[in-house]
C-alpha cells in the first residue's frame, strides 16, 4: 500500500469519517493499517502504519493519549483513527492540540462501519490504483509488453472477453470500486446508485445503455459486469451471451483476488526470507512473520529450489523470464495445487516445495527437468536457466543449509561446465565437500588408484576408463552401463571383470566403490582451470 492520508480519507468507507486534527500532516504515506489493541503497540509500530482504535486503552487517561501520539509520531506512524461513541463521545482538547502541533493526522472514524470494512476499502482502492497503472502501460506499450505482463493478466483477460462478445464492458467489485472500464462512461456514472440489488437489469444513460449482471462465486456476489451498447434493441440470445460471459468473469475475479492477495503476502514474507538467508535475521522472526501472514512455512519435510537466469537483453528481461518460469511450474499437472512458496532473491527465484508430495528418489528433479526441457524447446531464453535442487530437509533449522546447497550447486555446475538445466545437490555433493582440497592431493589420489590401468596401452586404458566411469555414473547397473556405451551387456561385464583384476578392486566392496567414485569426481574437478 502506498497512499497519502489525504487520499485514504477519500476512499469509502473511510471517507465517511472526518479529519479532526493534524491537517498539515495529511501528506504522510500510509503503507499499512493495523488495529491498536495492546498497550505496548508503540514498540512494534512500523513506518507508515496507520492505527485504528476504540480508545479503550486510553479512555480514562487523556494524558497517556498525548504521550501515545508523541511515540507514534517518533516511530513514523501515518496517523490514528478513533471510533467514538463507545468509550469516548469526543476527543479531549489536549489530544487535538498535540496532534495539530505534531502535524499528526487524527481521524474520527465512521461508527457504522467496522475496522475490517475500512481496511478492506483501502486495500480495494490500492488494487484499483494498480489496475489503472496497468491499463496505462498497456495503452502505451500494448504490443511490447503483452507477454511481459502475462502474470498480471486481468486487462488482457477483459480485452479478450470484449473481443469475443463485441461489446465494451466495465467490471465493478463488490465494494463498488471500478476494476476495469472500457466504456465511454465515467466511473462516477458507472457506480451511480451504489449499492445495487443483485439482479441483472438494463441501465439507461444519455450516451447509451448497459446491461448490468451480478457476478457470483459460490452463491456470493463478488461484483458486477456491465455490457455497454449504443443499440436500442438486442435479441434475448445476446442477453444470454452477456450472462455466459459474466459467469466466466465471476470465476476470474475470484482468482485475481486470491492471486493478488497471495502475491502481496509472499512479497512481505520474501523480505523476511531474504534477510534470514543473508544472515540479517533469525529463524524465529521468519517463522513468526509467516504465522502472522497465515502462511504454512516449514511445517513438514521440504526441498528448496533455486532457479537462476543470467542477464537478458531489455529492461526487466530477467524478471519477466523468472515470472514466466513460475507460471509454467504452477500450471504443471504434477505441481498444480501444491502449497509451493516462491521468493525472488538477487540470485533468482527461491522456492520451497513440500517433500512429502514427491515420494521416490529424485522425483521433484525429474518433474522440473521435464518442465524445463519442454519449455526450452520453444523458447531460447529458457536454455540459459539453471535450476538447483537441495536434498530433502526435515527441520526448519536446516533452511539455511538447504539454501547453501542450492547456491553451491549453482556455483559448481557453472564451474564444472555441467550441461543439465536441473541439477540436484547429491549429484555434486562430493565436489561440494572436497572443493577446497588441494589439486595436488586430488591428482595424487587419482594416480595411486588408477596407476595400474593408466600404465597400459593408451587406447586400451581410455576405453576401460570410459567403461568404469559409466558404471560408476549408473550406480553399478551393468545393463544401464551397456546402454550408455552402446555395447552388449556381456561385453560390459567382461570389461569390468578385467578392470577389477587390474586395479585389484571388488565392485561389491563399498570402500572400493567409494574410492572409484572419488577418483572420477576429482578427475572432473581437475579439468577445471
Amino acid at each position: 500500500m502506498h497512499l497519502t492520508v489525504e487520499q485514504a480519507l477519500s476512499i469509502f468507507p473511510l471517507s465517511e469519517g472526518k479529519l479532526i486534527a493534524g491537517r498539515s500532516g495529511t501528506s504522510r504515506i500510509v503503507k499499512s493499517v493495523n488495529v491498536m489493541d495492546a498497550p505496548d503497540i508503540t514498540d512494534w509500530i512500523k513506518d507508515g502504519e496507520m492505527l485504528f482504535t476504540t480508545a479503550y486503552l486510553m479512555k480514562d487517561r487523556p494524558a497517556d493519549a498525548v504521550q501515545l501520539l508523541r511515540k507514534l509520531d517518533q516511530r513514523g506512524s501515518a496517523g490514528l483513527g478513533i471510533k467514538l461513541g463507545r468509550f469516548w463521545t469526543e476527543v479531549p482538547e489536549a489530544i487535538l492540540e498535540e496532534a495539530d502541533r505534531l502535524a499528526f493526522p487524527l481521524i474520527e472514524l465512521p461508527f457504522q462501519f467496522t475496522f475490517s470494512d475500512q481496511m478492506n476499502g483501502l486495500f480495494q482502492a490500492e488494487m484499483q490504483r494498480n489496475t489503472r497503472v496497468l491499463h496505462s502501460v498497456l495503452d502505451k506499450q500494448k504490443k511490447l509488453m503483452r507477454f511481459a505482463l502475462k502474470s498480471d493478466h486481468i486487462s488482457d483477460f477483459f480485452h479478450t472477453i470484449m473481443g469475443i462478445i463485441g461489446y465494451s464492458i466495465a467490471v465493478v467489485n463488490y465494494r463498488g470500486h471500478v476494476l476495469f472500464n472500457a466504456t465511454p462512461l465515467a466511473e462516477a456514472r458507472l457506480t451511480r446508485g451504489w449499492p445495487w440489488k443483485d439482479a441483472g437489469k438494463w441501465i439507461y444513460t444519455e450516451d447509451g445503455r448497459c446491461f448490468r449482471v451480478p457476478l457470483t462465486e459460490k452463491d456470493e456476489c463478488v461484483g458486477y459486469a456491465m455490457f455497454y451498447t449504443m443499440e436500442d434493441q438486442l435479441m434475448k440470445v445476446e442477453e444470454g451471451l452477456f450472462l455466459q460471459a459474466a459467469e466466466i468473469i465471476s470465476y476470474h475475479i475470484s482468482f485475481i483476488y486470491k492471486e493478488y492477495t497471495e502475491n502481496t503476502i509472499q512479497n512481505d514474507l520474501g523480505t523476511l526470507m531474504s534477510r534470514y538467508l543473508k544472515g540479517d535475521g533469525t529463524l524465529k522472526t521468519l517463522m513468526d512473520g509467516a504465522e502472522r501472514l497465515g502462511i504454512p512455512l516449514l511445517r513438514g519435510p521440504y526441498q528448496c529450489v533455486l532457479t537462476a537466469a543470467g542477464p537478458l537483453k531489455g529492461e526487466g528481461g530477467r524478471e519477466r523470464l523468472l515470472r514466466s518460469i513460475r507460471e509454467e511450474l504452477q500450471c504443471h499437472p504434477e505441481l498444480k495445487g501444491l502449497q509451493v512458496l516462491h521468493f525472488h532473491l538477487e540470485e533468482g527465484m527461491f522456492s520451497l516445495y513440500p517433500a512429502d508430495s514427491f515420494p521416490g528418489h529424485g522425483k521433484l528433479s525429474a518433474i522440473l527437468t521435464a518442465c524445463m526441457n519442454g519449455a526450452a524447446d520453444t523458447s531460447r531464453e529458457w536454455r540459459g536457466v539453471r535450476v538447483c535442487v537441495s536434498n530433502k530437509k526435515k527441520r526448519p533449522e536446516s533452511l539455511q543449509e538447504a539454501y547453501g546447497e542450492c547456491a553451491g550447486v549453482y556455483s559448481l555446475a557453472e564451474k564444472l561446465g555441467l550441461k543439465d538445466a536441473v541439477v540436484q545437490f547429491e549429484t555434486v555433493e562430493f565436489s561440494y565437500l572436497f572443493q577446497h582440497l588441494p589439486r595436488e592431493s586430488m591428482a595424487t589420489f587419482c594416480e595411486e588408484v588408477l596407476d595400474a590401468l593408466l600404465s597400459k596401452d593408451p587406447d586400451y586404458s581410455q576405453e576401460m576408463l570410459r567403461t568404469l566411469e559409466a558404471f560408476i555414473e549408473n550406480d553399478g547397473q551393468i545393463n544401464e552401463t551397456a546402454k550408455q556405451l552402446f555395447i552388449h551387456r556381456n561385453t560390459a561385464a567382461y570389461r569390468l571383470e578385467k578392470i577389477g583384476e587390474i586395479l585389484e578392486v571388488d565392485f561389491k566392496n563399498v570402500n572400493d566403490l567409494l574410492r572409484l567414485k572419488l577418483v572420477f569426481v576429482f578427475r572432473q574437478m581437475l579439468k577445471v582451470v
